[in-house]
């Protein structure tokens, strides 16, 4: 049986975005979408915005992470991390439904 899941958001993606809410002076949550495009058919689109009607609102110690509704199939069971390396520090999406993906990260297919 496949079972599918909303994308889980780990402890350290969490603590990144309370730093940055922190430095902002306000609450922001994190919104990961999925749009057309890039250089293997689908990008994720991982901005600073408000809650929508139909989102789904991932949430820990106050903190928010959004997934439009439209992205949401594209993203079960995807973990969304942060992650610091030598290239830089940036947010992570480890996607089990991409078949292939890019070397920038962003861009995926399925």
């Amino acid at each position: 049986m496949d079972l599918t899941l909303p994308p889980r958001v780990t402890d350290r993606a969490f603590a990144r975005l309370a730093q940055i809410s922190q430095m902002a002076g306000t609450p922001r949550a994190l919104r990961v979408a999925v749009e057309g495009g890039g250089c293997s058919g689908f990008q994720y689109d991982i901005r600073l915005d408000d809650p929508a009607a139909d989102d789904l609102v991932l949430e820990k110690d106050g903190q928010k992470v959004l997934v439009d509704a439209v992205s949401l199939p594209f993203l079960q069971n995807a973990v969304i991390d942060f992650t610091e390396e030598l290239i830089g520090a940036r947010f992570v999406i480890e996607n089990p439904n991409a078949t292939s993906s890019c070397g920038c990260g962003t861009s995926f297919s399925v």
